[in-house]
């Protein structure tokens, strides 16, 4: 099983050292997640202060950028690491694509396909010398002259590992992608009863083995230290599933476990104008749905819990540990989890 650890969004020389911390402690891949600060940018760095670990965006949001500068970006990286990156790709919500980011909304399965296709075009075209000619219902691409390819790096197309939450875009992933990125907004019960299926489906459609896709490990983990108030962390957890709960795209997990009535009341306090209202969603979740999503403890607990419940079934998880936690604490832990799941 290999492991990943997110990069601290922290000044550029902190991300730098970030990142050589995390190889020196036997992480597998570093991460970069497009939240309040761009995605790829942390990865150069990292990408120049790293030899083995892979770099990897989890994820950047496709639908905020055209396939052609994602090709590029994502190229770029792939040529500066030496063949580490691995391009995350997530569709985000309706409100983000059409109001923060201004860009159009379709049908995300659909442009989603249609994206990963148009990337491999491009690349194709740069890589291959076949000639681009992509023409699509939401992406047209067929103009690639001699000034504006690039030259081949020797190091193959970056892998795609494509963040899903409901069956569509999980068969979506089990089609067309190199990885399937569960949503953290998941359970044991939906990874095995939803996700897992649907990804056979997808897999069988296209001739393709489960080797053929990485599987990242679904849910929330949550890492704690010595001197961590655990109550107030459980809280920030607690929100975060408020958070994700209240959002229509995600009913579907919270309907599986007979609770679609917490969908209601956080959805519904979600649109209300009162200030306080994040707060009062955090409180709406009790401990049965926070240990239910969020797997919480030690380093050495967190290890074990993602052993029981998804040891055998996925091929990476992910994990922060508290800041300064010895590196020999840390490779204990790694290696607890890449044992072998018991038969």
């Amino acid at each position: 099983m290999k492991v990943s650890v997110h990069l601290g969004a922290g000044p550029p020389a902190d991300v730098a050292a970030s990142a050589r911390r995390a190889e020196e402690a036997g992480f597998d891949t570093v991460t970069s997640a497009e939240v309040d600060h761009d995605p790829f940018l942390p990865l150069a760095l990292a990408a120049a202060a790293t030899g083995r670990v892979r770099l990897a965006t989890g994820i950047a949001v496709a639908f905020a950028r055209t396939p052609m500068t994602m090709a590029y970006v994502a190229n770029d990286l792939q040529a500066l690491s030496g063949g580490r990156f691995v391009l995350g790709l997530g569709t985000q919500t309706k409100p983000h694509i059409t109001r923060r980011f201004g860009m159009t909304w379709g049908r995300p399965a659909a442009q989603m396909r249609e994206y990963l296709t148009a990337l491999r075009a491009i690349w194709d075209d740069w890589n291959t010398g076949h000639e681009l000619r992509h023409h699509g219902e939401y992406y047209r691409h067929t103009l690639m002259t001699a000034n504006f390819r690039p030259a081949p790096h020797g190091h193959g197309d970056p892998p795609i590992h494509l963040a899903a939450v409901g069956p569509v875009m999980t068969r979506l992933a089990g089609e067309l992608a190199d990885g399937l990125i569960p949503h953290g907004f998941s359970t044991e019960r939906y990874f095995r009863e939803v996700t897992l299926p649907a990804l056979e489906e997808g897999l069988e459609r296209a001739g393709r083995d489960r080797s053929a896709v990485t599987v990242h490990c679904p849910g929330m983990v949550q890492v704690l230290g010595p001197g961590d108030d655990v109550e107030r962390r459980r809280q920030a957890m607690r929100a975060q599933i408020a958070f994700y709960g209240s959002t229509p795209a995600y009913r579907g997990v919270l309907a599986l476990h007979g609770r679609q009535d917490l969908h209601e009341r956080l959805h519904a306090l979600s649109v209300r104008p009162e200030a306080d209202r994040w707060a009062r969603m955090a409180d709406l979740v009790d401990d049965e749905v926070l240990d239910t999503f969020c797997v919480s403890g030690t380093l050495t607990e967190v290890s074990a819990e993602l052993s029981r419940r998804y040891g055998g079934l996925v091929d990476q998880v992910h994990l922060q540990p508290p800041a300064g936690m010895p590196a020999e604490e840390i490779r204990a832990a790694l290696e607890s989890l890449r044992a072998p799941a018991p038969s």
